[in-house]
Formats: C-alpha cells, sequence, structure tokens
C-alpha cells in the first residue's frame, strides 16, 4: 500500500526512522511553514516582477505610501519599518532614485537630515502594484475556507507575539 506522504511528512518518517530517540513533530509545523513561506514568498515576487520591482524595491514603495501625503520618510525610518540595515536601504533607495519612483531631499526639520518620497511615477507605480498584490493575496488565502483563513490568522498573530512585540500606532510592514 503507497501511502502519500508531502514533503515534510516524508522527512519526518525518515528522521523517525533514522533517530527515533528524538520527537521529529516539530518539523511538521516548522517545515511545512518553511516550505509555504518560500512558495508564498515566490507567487508574490511574481507580481512585483510585472512592475520592475523587487521585492525590497516594493516594501520601500508601499512604507513611503502607507505614509500619507506627502508620503515621504526619513531613511533611517524606512530601513526600521521595513527591517533591514541602513546599508541595505540605501542600496534599494539608490535603485528606486534611479528609476524615478523616490526623490531624496533635505529634511525640513532637520537641517543634515535627509527623506525620502515617492515621485508621483512611484506613487502611481505602487498604488497599481499594489492592488494587484492584493488580488494575488486573495487568490493564495482562498486556497482556505474562510474560517480556516480566520482560524490561521489568529494562530499565527499569537505566535508572532511570542518573537514580536506588538506596535501601537502606524508603525507596521507592508
Amino acid at each position: 500500500m503507497s501511502e502519500s506522504l508531502d514533503h515534510v511528512a516524508r522527512i519526518q518518517q525518515e528522521w523517525a526512522r533514522e533517530r527515533p530517540d528524538l520527537d521529529v513533530s516539530p518539523q511538521g509545523v516548522i517545515g511545512r511553514l518553511h516550505r509555504l513561506a518560500g512558495h508564498l514568498t515566490e507567487q508574490l515576487c511574481v507580481v512585483y516582477r510585472r512592475y520592475g520591482l523587487g521585492e525590497g524595491e516594493f516594501d520601500v514603495l508601499a512604507t513611503l505610501r502607507r505614509a500619507g501625503a506627502p508620503f515621504e520618510r526619513a531613511p533611517g525610518e524606512l530601513a526600521a519599518f521595513t527591517m533591514v540595515t541602513t546599508g541595505a536601504m540605501t542600496k534599494r533607495i539608490d535603485r528606486l532614485e534611479r528609476n524615478g519612483l523616490v526623490a531624496r531631499r533635505p529634511s525640513e526639520s532637520d537641517g543634515r537630515g535627509r527623506v525620502v518620497a515617492l515621485t508621483p511615477a512611484g506613487k502611481e507605480l505602487i498604488d497599481r502594484a499594489f492592488a494587484e498584490h492584493m488580488r494575488n493575496e486573495r487568490r493564495l488565502l482562498d486556497e482556505l475556507t474562510p474560517e480556516e483563513a480566520a482560524h490561521l490568522e489568529s494562530l499565527l498573530t499569537t505566535w508572532l507575539a511570542c518573537f514580536e512585540t506588538p506596535l501601537t500606532g502606524s508603525q507596521d510592514s507592508s
């Protein structure tokens, strides 16, 4: 009798055979989440690429768009909101600036500081890309029933709170 096992179940079965002294049940959750994250990321990146963006550039544009008019933030804020180093943020901003999607200017509140703002072209692009991104996420989530999706969201929210302190106000990611 041939049992149909997913990739993670096959790995668990092999480990259980080779190391029966270890509890491999955590792989059932962690392994599947890890694999699912890879599949989801690839599906999300398909949309970003349609707009000539990488995942990081999309994140920067979305963070600026969510800021509200005048759609700008200091580079350090962008790095904090997108959870990358300031060096990585500088590279993202450079690419977006070369493509005319953002502009840097001196800060009005800090004479030594700079701000990064969406250009009209950047705002138009992220508005179109984000609309398609949301349709894509809906398509992916529609593989679950509304009840399953709500339950999964609740579980993930609880688990994520063990690793990240929930932020207050408008300090969130894309």
